[in-house]
């Protein structure tokens, strides 16, 4: 078990005036030794606290006074100190086992962990789920927290996770429900094996059996071109079209016995059939379009005013692995790239290295001094691009500019359906940066990137073009396309 160590000391916080500094390992708080950043939290927010601290190899003790609630100013290393729930389903579709071989070791860690679930917005089967789990869950109020159902008959869902347990594990979700805790499921449909009539099945038995559960969304699988399963594909447009008929058939049904249409389709299902996306007030309250899910509207009610606050994270994919905040998804960022945003050497861009984040701001904004009157190209994935080539025309004209393009970039890394912005890598952006010209202004969503690096390793910094690191919502590019 490791301990929780120091990382960030926030200048005039309780922390900094005891004299904690960066590298000082907290042995012990309020005498007990911390297991995860949620027990960590509810510690340092008494009123007194007192921190068992190592240093240098000699140890002693601090006793801080502050406002009981109030932050201690201090930010350590991770989200957990103990072992972290190791994921044992075998999925066949499982995007970690589709991963190329070389990346770092991190991005390989399979978990299973619900209290990733609750801090990041991961997806726990509750295989591995325990009746002192549920105890703590309660007892701490560790909600909402996000479920993988994919299919709700025993044998079928034993049959997908490759688990045996996968057959009764289900019965915690129903304890969950039973004591309160709000839980959003997850379907990842895989043709061929939970949908059709598995389908219809499953979302029947959720309206009979989990009527409480917040949401329910139906995802397709990724498959990239690493996939070793031969009995996986993506879907046809006629089949996706099949999933978007079946959940749009049993939205009513849910809203007349429980007020709520509880299940949706994601976006790339509408993608992929080449049907319009349903109204904005069809997703209700958008639970998880940062899972895809209504993230389309929500792009159009930020880009177009209708929204002025960004109306959650964008996490991208590995989120927790590296680089997020040991507070969780819920937490304010920083820029993860600091002042490195521009290419070094890069002689022909207007841009040098003049790119950074405002100092002690949460903002991922960035200040450039530089020509902003140049022609602007939005760098989006395969997905992305259909979504805002429909969007930004409007919004365009809206704003006086015909000097706006999209650039879709192919995502030839993992290959397969990979389309989404969240798995851009440096390497796919190279090669289409490269032909593109030097003095414009290349907008690139945050999403791809985990502490200042894409999936495959690469930064900003690797990139032929100065790009412009920009945060992933409407309101963020709408407010990069104003600057002239």
């Amino acid at each position: 078990m490791s301990v929780p160590t120091v990382v960030a000391v926030n200048l005039g916080s309780p922390g900094a005036r005891a004299g904690l500094v960066p590298g000082d390992e907290l042995l012990l708080v309020n005498g007990q030794a911390v297991r995860d950043i949620i027990q960590y939290r509810q510690l340092v927010d008494e009123a007194e606290v007192e921190l068992l601290v190592r240093r240098g190899g000699l140890e002693h003790t601090l006793i801080i006074e502050k406002l009981a609630g109030g932050p201690l100013g201090v930010e350590v290393q991770s989200a957990l100190f103990d072992q972290l729930r190791t994921c044992d389903n075998h999925c066949s579709f499982c995007f970690i086992y589709q991963l190329p071989p070389g990346l770092r070791p991190s991005l390989y860690d399979k978990d299973d962990d619900y209290r990733l679930s609750f801090l990041y917005g991961n997806f726990t089967t509750l295989t591995r789920f325990t009746e002192a789990d549920l105890e703590r869950v309660v007892t701490e109020g560790l909600s909402p927290l996000n479920v993988s159902i994919h299919a709700t008959d025993p044998e079928v869902r034993a049959g997908l996770l490759r688990n045996r347990r996968g057959a009764t594990s289900l019965r915690w979700l129903r304890a969950l429900l039973d004591h309160g805790v709000e839980v959003h499921g997850q379907l990842v449909i895989c043709p061929g094996f939970n949908d059709g009539p598995v389908l219809e099945d499953t979302l029947c038995s959720i309206l009979d059996r989990y009527p409480e559960l917040a949401s329910v969304h139906a995802v397709p699988l990724g498959l990239s071109k690493f996939n070793k399963e031969a009995g996986l594909r993506v879907h046809t447009a006629v089949e996706a079209e099949s999933v978007i008929d079946a959940v749009e058939a049993w939205q009513p049904m849910f809203l007349k016995a429980l007020g709520r249409r509880v299940v949706f389709a994601a976006d790339e299902y509408y993608l992929m059939a080449g049907r319009p996306f349903p109204a904005a007030d069809v997703y209700e309250d958008f639970a998880q379009h940062e899972n895809g899910v209504g993230m389309a509207r929500v792009m159009e009610l930020e880009l177009t005013g209708a929204h002025t606050e960004p109306m959650g994270v964008a996490s991208g994919f590995f989120a927790w692995t590296d680089g997020a905040p040991a507070e969780g998804y819920r937490a304010p960022r920083e820029l993860p790239l600091g002042n490195a945003c521009a290419p070094q050497g890069n002689e022909g861009g207007p841009w040098g290295n003049a790119c950074a984040a405002e100092p002690g701001t949460t903002e991922r904004a960035v200040r450039f001094r530089g020509r902003t009157t140049a022609p602007v190209a939005v760098l989006t994935g395969e997905y992305g691009a259909q979504v805002l080539g429909a969007l930004l025309p409007s919004v365009l004209k809206n704003l006086g500019r015909d000097d706006v393009r999209i650039l879709a970039v192919r995502n030839e890394f993992f290959g397969g359906n990979t389309a989404v912005a969240g798995l851009l890598v440096g390497s796919d952006l190279a090669r289409v940066l490269a032909d593109q010209p030097y003095g414009h202004r290349y907008l690139l969503p945050d999403v791809c990137l985990s502490n200042g690096r894409f999936l495959d390793g690469t930064s900003p910094t690797d990139l032929p073009r100065a790009v412009e690191i920009v945060r992933t919502d409407g309101i963020a590019l709408r407010s990069a396309l104003e600057m002239r």
